[in-house]
């Protein structure tokens, strides 16, 4: 009878750990497909760029003398000719990092700097689910 019992015991256990293991690894590959999919969705659509210079210069303090937008090449072409006027008016200058990942962006002022990156970005968000999942993709 104590036998059944430890048995029963070791068989609960051993499907606990397997609800884990599998949760885990499903974990990891939801994040890895939603890691393609924000980079193709990046590259299909670039005007998603613009939610995250609007995201990120709403972090910052509206008094922001010399403060001013890194960004991709590529997207500052674009933030310019959409927002461009916006950010002239209230000070703000945008200047070309080829290094910059296209969808990210780096904020610098004065007191301050807001990296605002594609790669810190997804760091913050698989950090919270208690991850340690690379930005990196292969192409």
């Amino acid at each position: 009878m104590q036998d059944n019992r430890r048995f029963a015991e070791l068989v609960t256990v051993f499907e606990q750990q397997m609800d884990e293991q599998v949760a885990h690894e499903l974990l990891g590959l939801s994040l890895d497909i939603a890691r393609q999919v924000l980079y193709q969705a990046l590259k299909v659509n670039p005007e998603l760029m613009l939610g995250v210079v609007r995201e990120a210069i709403g972090t910052l303090p509206h008094v922001n003398q010399g403060a001013h937008l890194v960004l991709h090449p590529d997207d500052a072409a674009l933030v310019r000719e959409r927002m461009g006027e916006q950010l002239t008016h209230s000070g703000w200058k945008i200047f070309e990092d080829a290094r910059v990942e296209r969808g990210g962006a780096r904020i610098e002022t004065a007191n301050s700097q807001i990296d605002a990156s594609l790669e810190t970005r997804w760091n913050r968000v698989v950090a919270a689910l208690g991850q340690d999942t690379t930005w990196l993709i292969q192409e």
